[in-house]
């Protein structure tokens, strides 16, 4: 990718590619104007193209088995890059202790490195003195800025007349942010100004030039920071449509979310995004997955605007099977139901077009 913000990175994502605790590796490999990805760590998938493994379409990423055997192929190739990203996101955004090493190397070849995760790398002492003495940069994504940085809820969401929709989700982990790039871009191709409001740190890595950071942000600003992201943009760009990335879902027992994005976002409708096969909560055995029809029903109570769409994630469905499950979906919810990472997103947009101001 020409001209990207930070240029070309190289995506640590050991033990996890092709896992829910990939999902920023697989954000990135999918589509980032942030960096230009030359390849992912990670042994499993070593010599595969990173884009075969995750949508069985090569995209021209290669997997490398570890930090040596990637440095050695860049090089050859011309395409060493200047940083590390994390890729990882697992439960709790604990960093692995092996992954250190490989940071390590990074910074001593004088690379920068980004993180999304919780534990702050500019906390470690020696990873920071490694940076200062080979003059390069760590970066953590979830840092929460300073307090007098954040913004308060105030209101000014009411002046934003543009069509507003929220892409939420019935768990985490389940594609919500790439569906609501794929909208993006969808009516992008349409012809139409659309922005993206990133409310994670894969969305700020991919790009989101108006972003926030929900799970990590003070519960007080949480309102006022989707609010500022959402104006921002509108202000700024004057869009067609603005699209919200949604983050946990409501009913989940360890990532309540969406409520914030509907009270201060104020969507117009919301898309849901769904996995058919997913029978319990994504990582807690035992926490039932609530209905589609229950989840439909809590967010149109809470909100009181219309879940106008279900997107599929199609885990553990064979192709044959997609069309039938949004078929039945429709059946199910009177809504119209599409997969858009495997067919694209021309007929939601269809659909959400008819609703524009």
């Amino acid at each position: 990718m020409k001209n990207s913000i930070d240029g070309k990175a190289l995506v640590y994502c050991e033990g996890a590619f092709n896992t829910p605790n990939g999902k920023t590796a697989h954000g990135l490999v999918r589509f980032t104007e942030r960096y230009d990805i030359v390849g992912v760590l990670d042994k499993k998938y070593e010599g595969r193209d990173a884009g075969e493994v995750l949508d069985g379409k090569p995209n021209g990423i290669p997997v490398f088995k570890n930090f040596e055997d990637a440095v050695e192929k860049l090089t050859a190739w011309d395409k060493l890059p200047k940083s590390l990203v994390i890729g990882l996101a697992p439960d709790g955004g604990r960093l692995p202790v092996e992954a250190k090493d490989t940071i390590k190397k990074a910074l001593q070849m004088g690379w920068n490195v980004d993180s999304g995760l919780h534990d702050f790398l500019t906390n470690d002492a020696v990873l920071t003195q490694i940076a200062a003495e080979n003059k390069c940069r760590i970066r953590d994504v979830r840092k929460t800025p300073d307090r007098d940085q954040l913004h308060f809820f105030t209101g000014d969401i009411e002046q934003v007349d543009c069509l507003k929709l929220a892409v939420l989700g019935t768990d985490s982990a389940l594609g919500k942010r790439t569906t609501a790039w794929l909208l993006v871009h969808g009516f992008r191709n349409a012809g139409l100004k659309a922005e993206m409001i990133g409310t994670g740190q894969t969305a700020w890595m991919q790009g989101a030039k108006y972003s926030m950071v929900m799970d990590s942000c003070i519960n007080d600003f949480v309102s006022g920071e989707i609010e500022h992201a959402v104006v921002s943009a509108y202000k700024n760009e004057q869009p067609d449509v603005i699209v919200i990335e949604g983050q946990g879902s409501l009913m989940n027992p360890a990532y309540p979310g969406g409520f914030e994005i509907l009270a201060a976002g104020r969507p117009d409708f919301v898309v849901l995004q769904h996995a058919p096969k997913r029978l319990e909560y994504d990582g807690f055995p035992g926490y039932k997955l609530h209905s589609l029809s229950e989840q439909i029903n809590a967010i149109e109570v809470i909100s009181g605007k219309q879940v106008i769409a279900i997107t599929v994630n199609h885990e553990d469905m064979e192709e044959d099977e997609i069309l039938e499950v949004c078929k039945q979906i429709t059946l199910e919810t009177k809504l119209p139901a599409f997969d858009v990472l495997k067919y694209g997103a021309e007929g939601l947009v269809e659909v959400l077009r008819e609703k524009l101001k």
